[in-house]
């Protein structure tokens, strides 16, 4: 089973992208908290910045991305709360023999700025991917395929918990099923994503992949 991390994990995305549109709006794009973060939950920073270029026609000053991850950082490191009812999610699940890691867009800094401040570092050790190490971030399922063979796992038995339309449209390209945590983001933004499920309490987790084994057996996915 595979965790998206921010939003899914760790109640980052507001803070984020709050940061994110300060940096813009300096940049000569101004940008709301609001808009940047229904613009760009489950983005990576480096894709964001070429949007922002491309709508600027000019660059951004040079080692704008750097300045918003240590913005972030210094944010993080004073505190996160994971997502409400996801340990004990992770607990029920881990408990039943599911192996469990993250995919994230965030590059490994910051997926163990923000892990480590939540206190789930130690959870997901040596389970960690980030998409730095594929060639496309999400959308593209190459992070989630990564993910796969690094675990050992059939991609077509694979289930990701994803908070945002193009993270699930990743699991969707790589063949695997995907749970929406509608929390913070539409559920028809979800279901329009490939999304098989929908919720908004990660507590809900282990039932939905009981439900999700029955169905897979019975040939129903």
């Amino acid at each position: 089973m595979v965790f998206d991390c921010d939003g899914v994990l760790v109640d980052t995305e507001p803070v984020a992208n709050r940061l994110v549109a300060e940096a813009l709006t300096e940049a000569g794009l101004p940008t709301t908290a609001a808009e940047a973060l229904e613009a760009f939950r489950g983005g990576k920073l480096t894709q964001i910045a070429a949007e922002a270029e491309a709508r600027l026609g000019r660059a951004l000053p040079e080692g704008w991305i750097a300045r918003v991850y240590e913005r972030q950082f210094a944010v993080f490191r004073r505190g996160l709360d994971p997502i409400p009812g996801v340990v004990a999610a992770l607990d029920e699940i881990e408990a039943a023999g599911v192996p469990v890691c993250v995919g994230s867009n965030g590059p490994p800094a910051k997926i163990e700025v923000t892990l480590g401040a939540a206190g789930l570092s130690e959870r997901f050790a040596g389970r960690v991917f980030s998409a730095d190490h594929v060639a496309a971030p999400k959308p593209a399922p190459d992070l989630y395929l990564r993910c796969a063979a690094r675990m050992g796992a059939d991609p077509a038995r694979c289930v990701v918990v994803e908070d945002s339309a193009r993270g699930a449209a990743a699991g969707v390209a790589a063949g695997m099923m995907v749970f929406g945590y509608a929390a913070a983001t539409g559920r028809e933004t979800l279901r329009a994503a490939g999304c098989k499920a929908v919720f908004d309490d990660m507590a809900r987790v282990p039932s939905l992949l009981r439900v999700a084994a029955g169905a897979r057996a019975r040939g129903a996915f």
